[in-house]
């Protein structure tokens, strides 16, 4: 790897490190109870917090206005609110950080050539994505400030996705920079990685609506929903397709049993590795994928049963970044067929 594309790469990796905190702090934000706080949105002036008592009251007097108070949190005062706002504040100011950290550098990486022609494209729509991941954040508080004091779970999801997509896509080009080497693989092997990837994609898909349908408070045993191997209310609402993305119990139920598909899946692909005596870095990137799995599902299980807790919710979803950063890396590497 050459001095430039060093720089690059690392320059990508802390945008990477960005968003990450990003993805973090919006769980955070979304298991305190803390999106709705800022009822506007003020991509310059919102830079700024509230600084006096009086700028504190204008903004909880804002926060009056809506559903949430209205409905929810009609007995809070000024330093509650203080909490829920800071949660809030500190997901969009990280949005902001990460703007800046990929546009400056990006303006002056471009200037000095440090950059490569065909990469300079792929960075511009990495950019865009990014602007629209603001403005779907955006979209998705505007969900909760109407009538019901919850944002929508398909808008959570979408918002969700695409920070993880933009991840990806970042990470992916970062292993292209360090001139990761593509390994020959049979169509078995391609395969498995193939479906592991459309089997996660779907999943983190899921785990957006349980958070977004608060779905993880109820039913809290394992493997068995109170009982059963699926709950009679998993199926109650009509028409019969509607239960697959908006009846709690049902997503709570596909999403804990993909998430046990996706631990299968993973050992069988360490295992099959070193079976096959495959190239070594398709054997560690399984390997390593099937212990962070493995923690993931434990994580994910411990969760469940604890009530969602702040701190395991939390690492569960630390858990999700790494399996997909994994994943990024076995469909990099075993892109090449034999």
């Amino acid at each position: 790897m050459n001095q430039d594309d060093r720089i690059v790469a690392n320059w990508l990796t802390c945008v990477c490190v960005i968003i990450f905190c990003i993805v973090i702090a919006g769980g955070v934000t979304r298991l305190t109870h803390s999106g709705l706080s800022m009822v506007d949105w003020q991509p310059i002036l919102g830079v700024v917090p509230p600084l006096s008592e009086a700028a504190w009251q204008s903004a909880f007097d804002a926060y009056k206005q809506y559903p949430e108070y209205q409905k929810v949190n009609r007995d809070m005062q000024l330093p509650e609110f203080k909490i829920i706002y800071y949660w809030e504040y500190v997901h969009r100011l990280l949005g902001r950080l990460a703007g800046i950290v990929f546009l400056i550098p990006f303006i002056i990486l471009l200037y000095m050539k440090k950059i490569r022609t065909e990469l300079a494209p792929h960075l511009v729509i990495a950019f865009i994505l990014g602007g629209c991941q603001g403005l779907l954040g955006w979209y998705m508080v505007k969900s909760g400030l109407i009538d019901i004091p919850r944002v929508s779970h398909y808008r959570l999801a979408a918002h969700l996705m695409l920070a993880l997509f933009l991840l990806a896509y970042l990470s992916w080009l970062i292993l292209g920079l360090r001139q990761i080497k593509p390994q020959p693989v049979n169509r078995t092997m391609r395969s498995l990685i193939l479906v592991m990837a459309l089997v996660l994609g779907i999943q983190l898909v899921y785990g957006a609506f349980v958070a977004g349908l608060r779905a993880g408070i109820g039913f809290n045993s394992f493997p068995l929903m109170n009982g059963r191997f699926l709950a009679e209310a998993a199926t109650m609402m009509t028409p019969g397709w509607l239960n697959l993305v908006e009846n709690g119990a049902m997503v709570q139920f596909l999403h804990r049993w993909l998430g046990f598909l996706l631990l299968v899946i993973a050992i069988a692909g360490a295992v099959f590795t070193v079976k096959s005596q495959s190239a070594e870095q398709l054997k560690i990137g399984w390997i390593v994928l099937a212990t962070v799995m493995t923690l993931q599902f434990v994580l994910g299980v411990s969760t469940l049963l604890m009530h969602v807790p702040l701190v395991l919710a939390s690492l569960h979803q630390v858990g999700a970044v790494l399996v997909i950063l994994c994943v990024v890396y076995l469909l990099y590497t075993g892109r090449k067929s034999q």
